[in-house]
């Protein structure tokens, strides 16, 4: 079986439908669709069928559609091998990022990639929440995500998960509060404040409902945002108190805004990078996922509590 036909399978078990896979490969959907026909012939047995007006995968589909990930890894890591031999993390790594985690890493890891001959990263942003974070990794090499603990969105769907950090999520306090003189905070202590939240369904609203469970009372939301700098703002005129991750919080005033853990509730989040499993086999993609690990242990060892 030919190895690009079987990767437009693979594109259609990950995509789902012959339009998505003709514009991710740059075809039209009636080429993808004759190269599928083809590639059922060489295999010698129904690998689609017709739902509705659109193609799904049989089970056979779904089989080869998995072995053809295997291929794809294999071949990428003999090209890898090859270019360790050759000492070349050369070609264009893509990496999309949601803000806070780009604000923590890039800026270094392009710093220490800078004198990498032959490598270019390319970098996007998105709102973590408004996208579907691990199906990005088929438009990009590596995918900065984040979860709560015990909450990942990307389990079953067979990707390279690359631990980067845990990162603690802080009460932010504007710094006349009662409570700024605190070395902690728990859940009783500031149950009664009025609260910045984020967008009902976000991943942080989990650690407001714990608070509620823990302290017994129904916390007041005020407003709600998913920009950290608007959070900020808020909190530091007075307006409320939010939960911020603390390593990109501040925003430059610590003047003005402090930080206080929050005792007895797991709050933190974990940032991962996260990659088809083929396209981790590069050299180049290996070369920037190190970069961000020794990235990610700088910023972790040179903060503390506030």
């Amino acid at each position: 079986m030919d190895v690009q036909r079987l990767e437009l399978l693979r594109e259609l078990a990950e995509r789902h439908t012959v339009t998505a896979v003709a514009k991710a490969t740059h075809r039209t959907p009636s080429a993808v669709s004759q190269q599928l026909k083809v590639l059922e012939r060489e295999a010698g047995l129904p690998l689609t069928e017709r739902k509705g007006r659109g193609l799904v995968l049989t089970s056979a589909g779904r089989a080869l559609a998995r072995s053809a990930t295997d291929v794809a890894v294999a071949l990428e890591r003999a090209n890898a091998l090859w270019d360790e031999f050759r000492n070349l993390a050369t070609g264009e790594v893509s990496v999309v990022t949601f803000p806070t985690a780009g604000q923590m890493l890039l800026p270094g890891v392009l710093a220490d990639l800078a004198d990498t001959p032959g490598l270019v990263v390319t970098c996007a942003d998105l709102d973590p929440e408004l996208s579907d974070f691990p199906a990005l990794t088929a438009e990009f090499d590596i995918v900065l995500a984040h979860t709560m603990r015990g909450q990942p969105a990307w389990g079953g769907r067979g990707l390279s998960v690359v631990p980067l950090m845990t990162e603690p999520l802080d009460v932010g306090l504007p710094s006349h509060h009662r409570l700024a003189a605190r070395a902690s905070v728990s859940a009783n202590d500031v149950a009664g404040e009025p609260w910045i939240g984020v967008p009902e369904g976000y991943p942080f609203e989990r650690i407001l409902h714990e608070i509620e469970q823990q302290s017994g009372e129904r916390l007041t939301v005020t407003q709600r945002f998913s920009d950290l700098r608007l959070v900020e703002s808020f909190i530091t005129a007075g307006l409320g108190i939010a939960l911020v991750p603390r390593y990109t919080s501040g925003g430059g005033q610590p003047e003005r805004l402090v930080l206080k853990p929050l005792r007895g509730v797991d709050a933190e989040r974990q940032i991962v990078a996260l990659m088809r499993p083929d396209r981790a086999e590069r050299l180049a993609v290996r070369t920037v996922v190190e970069s961000l690990r020794v990235q990610a242990a700088r910023v972790q060892s040179k903060h503390t509590p506030r």
